[in-house]
Order: structure tokens, then sequence, then C-alpha cells
């Protein structure tokens, strides 16, 4: 037997999202498979994952999806397991020696664990770790398939991917990165992991990524420079292999890939994005996408917490999440009234007082699952907007908010940021340590010799602090370390003096409603040029060079390699959507039920579109750039992805920043 990429399936369609896709791959091409027709109406099976591959599947199912498919027990690979020897097993792990050890030793022998086993890897599988398994004849006579799902990627969002490198940060851009065993192996697994979301859609892109940049014609460019360069190179080195080791694989480029790296804006991270989905995973301390909050108990007299969670089968959080925070609460406000004063179970339960009438009664029952649902879940929102919208007044957030804006957009300096300092003593540490961070990625001179020690001090933040803004600067080309006056390492850096990139005002409706909505990330600007095909050739070069006549064809219209989804006729199109962008803003009047309607019609408006653009951020995505992928989206009528080393939150970011010091560890911090 040997080993093969498992088929596509008819069901993989282009009009559903990126992670409907990688659901229904999973529930329908690997597990539905495993069924035979005599055992599609029993329920006979485990799966048997690993500690990636069962965050790959979480990510993209729900555990109902899993046992609807006739998996009546999920086990952990490493976890010891009862023998079920009347039981089929489900193998979805890692290609690693010590998976294939653990395997080998469940079906080998004469007393397997299990009947039969079907195995899926993650990625594609070495020869050589395979060939034990092929040269046991007791495993050979239960193994029933042994395929390369090639799916190692986290979807996080219906655009949007991670590969689960936390540590990336720390791992490539730290003081002497590269001298640790830990540098190639990251490279190695993220470029192995951004392949397969390619393997997995049927996709072979131009691979294009930011440039090194010589600090000095001195000087040699760093190693840290070198990062998407390297990155890039060894993702074209797996779609090289891709191209001629999975069946109907395109030959010819079908999609645009560009490979940046936190760099490219360090104010993204850490400044205070306004809407509403940003808002709650930065002042809420959500784990994740998990928000806790206090629920009336059963009986009536006592609370108990209760855990939800904000994603994207929630309607109204899919139609409000890329709100500004005071639109999203309008919004919410007026649900609420429409939905009372429309609703005929709610009339009636708010009456209070006299006696019901039979037919009353008949209508608080027929309508009462349909009013509860909303309720609660309109409730939910309101609560959390209100709890948002009281942190923001009890921290002075619209005076740091401005401030931040003003700094970004070339409108404050110096000047307004000490009188920012000098009157708001009231600020937090963390605010504070904020606005520093934003100031020394736009200015890194003014931390310069006892420059840094003197706006350090008017802050009032400690050395601990003092090393995150210091190690802002890391992220451009590091050329030395010195030891700072609280005894740590510090980056230090020798660059031309030159201007700090003041990014330009864009005017829109909500920029004129919402002040502190100006702010948006570089990413959005490289993704315009690059899919107008203004992307700069010598910051942004291509591993495989296109053609001139690659970007010639209009947007509107560009032809999909026939190659790239098997399961597509020959003649098939991504075409442009129909109605631009109104998945976030109905058409019919708000009745506290149009958010429904918003998850109904959000599926359908992946229809056929031009070239998929992919963008993949070394270092951690934030927030604001996942808005901006959806926004893009509609606007540039091309599905849009963002894949990224981590997903992650202010917080989180300033914590990896400080780990970038040497003999700086997580019990050092103060977090």
């Amino acid at each position: 037997m040997s080993v093969s990429d498992s088929d596509s399936s008819s069901h993989v369609g282009d009009s559903k999202s990126f992670r409907q896709i990688t659901r229904d791959r999973l529930l329908y091409e690997m597990l539905r498979s495993t069924k035979t027709k005599e055992s599609k109406s029993t329920w006979k099976q485990v799966l048997i994952m690993d500690k990636v591959t069962v965050k790959i599947m979480s990510y993209a199912c729900k555990m109902a999806d899993i046992t609807e498919e006739g998996v009546s027990l999920v086990e952990d690979l490493y976890k010891r397991r009862q023998p079920l020897p009347s039981m089929d097993a489900i193998y979805f792990i890692q290609p690693t020696k010590e998976n294939i050890v653990m395997f080998m030793s469940d079906m080998s022998g004469r007393s397997p664990l299990y009947k039969k086993a079907f195995v899926f890897f993650s990625s594609s599988a070495p020869r050589e770790l395979v060939a034990p398994i092929r040269r046991d004849a007791s495993v050979m006579g239960r193994l029933c398939a042994l395929s390369e799902m090639n799916l190692e990627y986290f979807a996080i969002d219906s655009q949007g991917f991670v590969t689960d490198h936390e540590r990336a940060l720390e791992e490539l851009f730290g003081e002497n990165a590269e001298m640790s065993q830990n540098y190639n192996a990251c490279i190695n697994t993220m470029a192995t992991r951004i392949a397969t979301v390619f393997a997995s859609l049927r996709e072979f892109p131009y691979v294009r990524y930011r440039a090194a940049k010589t600090i000095d014609v001195s000087t040699l460019t760093t190693l840290r420079d070198l990062i998407p360069t390297k990155l890039a190179a060894a993702v074209w080195n797996c779609l090289s292999k891709h191209k001629s080791s999975i069946a109907d694989f395109p030959q010819t480029e079908t999609c645009e890939l560009l490979i940046v790296d936190r760099s490219i804006d360090q104010i993204a991270p850490i400044i205070h994005e306004w809407t509403y989905d940003a808002m709650c995973h930065d002042l809420l301390l959500m784990d994740g996408n998990k928000y806790v909050h206090e629920v009336p108990g059963k009986n009536g007299s006592s609370t108990e917490r209760k855990e939800v969670l904000l994603e994207e089968h929630d309607p109204v959080w899919l139609e409000l999440r890329h709100a500004h925070i005071g639109e999203a609460s309008e919004k919410l406000h007026d649900k609420m009234t429409n939905f009372m004063s429309k609703n005929k179970a709610a009339q009636i339960h708010g009456r209070g007082g006299g006696e019901l009438s039979t037919r009353d009664l008949q209508k608080i029952v027929q309508a009462l699952p349909q009013y509860s649902d909303q309720i609660d879940k309109l409730s939910l929102h309101v609560e959390i907007a209100g709890k948002i919208n009281n942190m923001i007044r009890e921290q002075g957030l619209r005076d740091i908010g401005d401030l931040e804006q003003d700094l970004v957009f070339g409108k404050a300096g110096t000047t307004e940021l000490i009188n920012f300092f000098r009157i708001h003593h009231n600020t937090s540490r963390e605010n504070k340590l904020r606005i520093l961070m934003i100031y020394a990625a736009l200015y890194p001179e003014k931390f310069e010799s006892d420059k840094g020690n003197k706006l350090k001090q008017l802050a009032g933040i400690s050395d601990d602090d003092m090393i995150a803004v210091n190690n802002m600067r890391c992220l451009m080309a590091a050329q030395d370390t010195k030891k700072s006056s609280s005894g740590f390492k510090k980056l230090t850096f020798e660059m031309h003096k030159k201007k700090p990139t003041i990014r330009e005002e864009k005017e829109g409706e909500e920029q004129k409603k919402w002040t502190q909505f100006r702010f948006y990330p570089i990413m959005e600007d490289l993704l315009e040029k690059l899919s107008k095909g203004d992307l700069p050739r010598e910051e942004y070069p291509c591993m495989n060079d296109p053609s001139p006549s690659f970007h010639s064809t209009p947007v509107s219209t560009p032809q999909r390699n026939t190659n790239s989804a098997p399961h597509v006729p020959a003649v098939s199109v991504r075409s442009r959507r129909t109605g631009g962008g109104t998945w976030a803003r109905p058409r019919n009047s708000d009745d506290g039920y149009s958010s429904d309607s918003v998850l109904r019609h959000a599926s359908s408006d992946f229809r056929k579109m031009g070239q998929r653009i992919f963008v993949f951020i070394i270092g951690g995505a934030t927030r604001s750039e996942l808005r901006v992928v959806h926004k893009l989206s509609s606007k540039l009528q091309r599905e849009i992805i963002l894949g990224s080393s981590s997903l992650d939150d202010p917080q989180t970011f300033i914590t990896k920043i400080k780990m970038l010091s040497q003999d700086i560890s997580l019990d050092d911090l103060q977090i």
C-alpha cells in the first residue's frame, strides 16, 4: 500500500469560505471516507489525534459534527487507552517518528487495540517514516487507509489561519536567534503548514515576499532581515514537491501569496483598535474567543457563571464585530428596542400585572422558543458593549485613542506626548507603555542616549516596561547589544536618521463620524497595491517571477486555472460577488431578527470571485488586519485569506516583545 494524497471531494466548492472548506475536508474527505455501506448506520469508530491535530480539528469542527460522522469516542494518542477490538480506529496524526511508534504499538502483534485502522497524516510523510508500517505484516493486514490529508493549519476565521507558532518572534527575531536550534525548525514547520493550505485548496501561488534591506552600504544584511526571504524559499520548496506528489495539484499559478513580517507595521499590534471585536479582546481579558459572564441561576435566586464563544456562528457578533464600538452600541440599542416593540412574546411578557387571556397564552407558547434565543443573544451583546463603554470612560481611552492616532498621522509629536503624561496622571501603566511603544516605533532616535530614560521617568513606567519600548526597534535590523541601566541586555540600532513613515489619512464616513477610527494597518495598502499589480518588485520580489501578462487581466474577471479545483467544471470562473459588501448591512428594516439573515447569507456571499490573495505575517497578526481582509475581499472582489504565526492581542504582543531580550524569562516579567 502506498501513501497517497486524499482525493478531493465534490462538496469542497469555491462558493464556500476557507474555513468551511477546511471543515468539509475533515468531516467528509477524512471521516466519512472511512465508512463502508455496512457501517454507515452504526457508531463503531474511534478518532485518535495528537496535540496538534486535535487543535486543527477543534478550530474547524464542533463535537456534534464529528459524532454525526459516526465517531463515538475521541482519544489522545499519548494517553493510556482501553482496548476496543470490535471497533475501527481513525488516526489523524502528524507524520513524526514518535507518532508512528505509537500507532505501531496500537496495531501490531496478536492483540491490537482496534479491529481496523485508517491513518491520515496532517502533512507529507517521508518514505523512511512509513517504511516500518510496510514491513510489519500484522499492521498491514489491519490497515484500511494510509493517506496524506495535507491539512496542518488552524482555521481561526472564515478568512484566517495560524500556524500556531506563538514563540515565532522570540525564536526568529530575538537576540542571537539564528544560533538557536529552534530557528530553522520554526521556519521549516511554518513553511510546511503554510504549504498545506495550498494543498488543501488546490491552489498554486505566486510567492512574493518582503525583500531584505541593508542598513548601510558598508554593512551586511542581517539574518533577522532575511526571515521573509528564508520562509518564502522554504514555502516554495514545499510547493514544488506538492506539484509532483499530489494528484490534480495545479501546475501553473492560480493565486498570489505575499509573505511579510511584523516589521511592516509595528504599531498595529499595540494601538487601541476601536472595533467591537478588538475592544472585546483588548479590554475583557478573554480566553481566546471565550467570554465568561454571570447569568441568573436556574432557581432564580442566585447567579452562575456561563461561558459563551464570540464566533461566526453568532449572527449578532458576525454583524457587529467589525463596527466601531460606538456604532455597535447604537445598533444594539436599536435592535433591543425594535425587538421588544415588534415581538409578540416580548410585548406580552413586558405588560406586567393583569390576567392573560387564553389567546395571549397561546401566543407566548408559540413565540417563546424564538423569543428566548433572540433575547439571550441581544442581552449578551448589550451587556458586553455596556461593560466596554464603562471601561472606556473609566480609563479615559478616548483621550488616549486621540493621542495615539494623532501620533500615527503626524498631528502630534514630543510636545503633545509630554503634555499628555503631565496632565493624565491616572492613566494605567499599560496604556502609558503602549503610547511610548508607538512613539518609539515612529521616532526611534528619541530613545538614544539619556533621552529614553527621561521619557521613562516622565511616563512613570518600570525598567521592565522599558525593555518592551527598546525592543520595539528590534523588528528593524539590530546591529549591536548593550547592557541597559536595569542590567538587562537591550537591542540598539545604528541606522540612518530618517523621518518617520507617516500614514496618510483616508477619508470616509466612518472616519468622519468616529475620530478614533482613522487608524488602519499598513497591510491594507499592501493588499490594494498587490491586487492592482502596483506592489514594487524591488521591495517585494517573487520566487516564481510572473510573466508580464499576469496582472494585465482585469481583476473583475480573472480566470482560475482549471486544475486548481478538480471538482469544479472546466469552465468555472471565480467571478464577482453580487450585491457588493452587504453582508454587514442588512437591507431590510431592523426588526430584531435581521442579524440572523446576516448569518444565513454569510456563506452564500462567498460566491465565485477573482483569484484568491493570501498574505502571511511572520510574528503575529492583529484583529485590525483580520478586519482588513474581510473589508477588502468585498471591495476588491477577491477572496483574501490572512495567515500568521499567531493572532495576538496587545497584552500578548507586549509580553512577546519583552521576551526578545536575552536572559529574560516569563518569571522576570510584570504582565
